[in-house]
C-alpha cells in the first residue's frame, strides 16, 4: 500500500497534476482539452497524464473519436485513510498535550503568581504582581 501511496503523493506533487486533477473533477476532458490553459505542448500534457494514470489518478476511455481522462475517485479514498489515520494519532497527542497542561495549571505548584484560574479562585490573595502600576 505505501508503494502506492507514494506513486500517489509523487504524481500530486506536482502543481500542473494537481490542477490537472482540480479539472478532471469537475468532468472528463481530453488530452487537448487539458492541454489548453497550458504553455506545453500536447506531448508534456500526454507524459503528465501517464504519470497520473501510473499512480491509478486517471484513466483513458474510447468513447466515438475521443478520448477522455478520467479522475479516479477510489484513489483519493485510499489518501483520505491514510491521512485521517495520522490526522486522529496528531489528534490524541494534543488531547493528551492540552490534559497534562491543564492538570499543570489547575496544580497548586503552577507558578509562583499562579494561574489566571487559581487567582479568581482565591480572591483574598494578596497581588504581588507590579506590572502595569504605578511606582
Amino acid at each position: 500500500m505505501s508503494d502506492e501511496l507514494s506513486k500517489i503523493f509523487a504524481a500530486l506533487a506536482d502543481p500542473t497534476r494537481r490542477d490537472m486533477v482540480a479539472r478532471l473533477a469537475v468532468g472528463d476532458a481530453t488530452v487537448s482539452q487539458l492541454a489548453e490553459p497550458y504553455d506545453v505542448s500536447i506531448q508534456a500534457v500526454s507524459k503528465h497524464l501517464k504519470v497520473l494514470a501510473d499512480a491509478g489518478l486517471v484513466t483513458r476511455t474510447r468513447e466515438a473519436q475521443t478520448r477522455p481522462v478520467h479522475l479516479e475517485a477510489e484513489v483519493f479514498d485510499l489518501m483520505t485513510k491514510w491521512i485521517e489515520r495520522y490526522r486522529r494519532r496528531a489528534e490524541e497527542r494534543y488531547t493528551r498535550l492540552d490534559a497534562v497542561l491543564a492538570e499543570m495549571n489547575d496544580g497548586p505548584a503552577a507558578t509562583a503568581g499562579g494561574t489566571e484560574k487559581t487567582r479568581k479562585r482565591n480572591p483574598k490573595r494578596i497581588n504581588t504582581d507590579t506590572r502595569g502600576q504605578a511606582s
